[in-house]
């Protein structure tokens, strides 16, 4: 491995970390001096002197191998976890070191949860910190990297490679700087879009940006305790699904739909699965939620219904209830939905719903093929035949990620007495759904859950967030080189 080639890289991903650590001090000085001021000032000084470091120090080298790539995007995601709690360790308050941790991890990986019972105790400034790594994890610590790497270097195409799912590049080809502007320009112009209608619709500017980072991010940080319910507006509800919805489907296909202004690009066999899923879903969560005296109306019932299967569905984690409350029916399918998740190439998490789709249909083409051996069956998307080495790959990673699941239940088991709180946390983390239900549903925190349980977590939010390969990859490469 080249240790000067990777320090550099991983460099550039502590910058981007120092960069908004430096405007939360500019909210705090806004804010007449906060109480996070002095925390944020050394955590830039901290945060920003090692990021810069290397460049002092360190030639530059522009070869990237196979293992180098694996080992920046994992590193660079690590330290900013490390260096992102920063704030809040020397902030204090209900941030001990575990708690410290959990709320950066939860942050960078845009899963949402937070160990928080009482969010508007914190400063401003803290609070837009929180938002921050959300924006950061979404786009993507490695993606910022990118866009610096000029776009002819082979480093820019090794690393795109690595960090961006072969599933997201795979109906929307085009050469690796290409594909980072796009994800890129759909990404913030989302965020100055859904900012700008949450100011239309009554919010104050700084409500606005935070809560305009999480939703393009799909992160659930939320500047209330009572999430998008605490404004008790129904056009705020709206515009958060609208942006929901935005986030976590295809950024090449919503590209493609401006650029070509068709919708053509919509007549998509896995956009039509995952609308499919949550136009079900949220008629059976409507229906119950109005059976069991949840909601007093059908509107109401449609609106939580709709509004928390599409938060869950797209990882977002924003509420304007207590799925707490929910009957066993809605609240499983929220787990379920919170599973497969949107689609590849946004910023949601979970399985996907493009490796739910391909699961189905190889199930459905192994049946045929039980039932007429002499038949050829193959799988195809969008018309297009995948072929079996292709496939593979993600029948792979589903079967990785409850292997995952299996295992981080059973361990959380062993910190905690209560197994229900270990399935539906690590579901939920894994997924970087956010909220899961029952006593940790949309308005309560893992603050009492034990700290080798949410340590587990953490490890589950990363998982879901680099889609395990790289992090197992750079394990393989560790003991590898140990046994030798």
């Amino acid at each position: 491995m080249n240790v000067k080639t990777i320090s550099r890289n991983v460099g550039y991903a502590l910058l981007v970390s120092a960069l908004f650590m430096f405007l939360s001090i500019l909210v705090s000085l806004a804010n007449g001096n906060d109480s996070a001021l002095a925390a944020l000032l050394i955590s830039f000084t901290i945060t920003f002197t090692v990021g810069i470091f290397p460049f002092i120090f360190v030639r530059k080298s522009p070869e990237i191998s196979l293992r180098d790539g694996y080992m920046i995007i994992v590193l660079s995601w690590l330290l900013s976890f490390i260096f992102g709690m920063l704030p809040y360790a020397l902030w204090g308050g209900p941030f001990t070191i575990v708690n410290a941790w959990f709320e950066s991890v939860s942050g960078f990986t845009t899963t949402g949860s937070t160990i928080l019972d009482n969010i508007e105790e914190l400063p401003n400034s803290l609070l837009f910190w929180r938002s921050a790594t959300h924006f950061i994890g979404g786009l993507g610590v490695v993606v910022f990297l990118l866009l610096i790497i000029p776009s002819s270097s082979q480093m820019r195409l090794r690393l795109t490679s690595l960090e961006l799912s072969s599933l997201s590049k795979r109906e929307y080809r085009s050469g690796a700087s290409k594909t980072v502007l796009i994800f890129t320009n759909v990404y913030l112009g989302m965020l100055v879009a859904s900012f700008l209608s949450y100011l239309i619709a009554g919010m104050s500017p700084f409500d606005a940006i935070n809560h305009a980072m999480s939703v393009t991010a799909t992160g659930g940080f939320s500047t209330r305790n009572l999430s998008v319910g605490a404004f008790n507006s129904v056009p705020i509800d709206i515009i958060t699904m609208v942006f929901m919805f935005l986030s976590s489907i295809h950024f090449g296909m919503t590209y493609v739909a401006i650029a070509t202004r068709s919708l053509k690009p919509f007549r998509n066999d896995i956009f039509k699965l995952y609308l499919g899923i949550l136009v079900t879903v949220s008629a059976v969560a409507t229906v119950s939620l109005k059976a069991n005296g949840i909601e007093g109306s059908w509107g109401d019932a449609a609106l939580s219904g709709s509004f928390h299967v599409l938060s869950y569905a797209s990882t977002s984690g924003l509420a304007i209830a207590d799925t707490g409350d929910w009957p066993a029916l809605p609240s499983a399918l929220l787990i379920l939905v919170g599973i497969i998740c949107g689609m590849a190439g946004s910023t949601s998490g979970g399985i996907k719903s493009d490796r739910a789709l391909l699961l189905f249909r190889q199930v459905k083409n192994q049946l045929r093929q039980v039932l007429h051996p002499a038949s050829v069956n193959e799988v195809r998307i969008n018309g297009r035949v995948v072929r079996q080495e292709d496939l593979a790959p993600h029948i792979l990673y589903i079967a990785l990620y409850f292997l995952m699941a299996i295992i981080s239940i059973a361990v959380c088991i062993i910190f905690s007495s209560d197994s229900m709180h270990s399935i539906v946390a690590t579901l939920s983390s894994l997924s970087n759904v956010g909220p899961a239900v029952g006593d940790l549903g949309t308005m309560d925190s893992f603050a009492a859950e034990p700290a080798g349980a949410k340590l587990m977590y953490t490890l589950d939010m990363f998982l879901g967030r680099v889609e395990i390969y790289p992090i197992l990859a750079v394990i393989m490469m560790v003991f590898s080189r140990k046994n030798k």
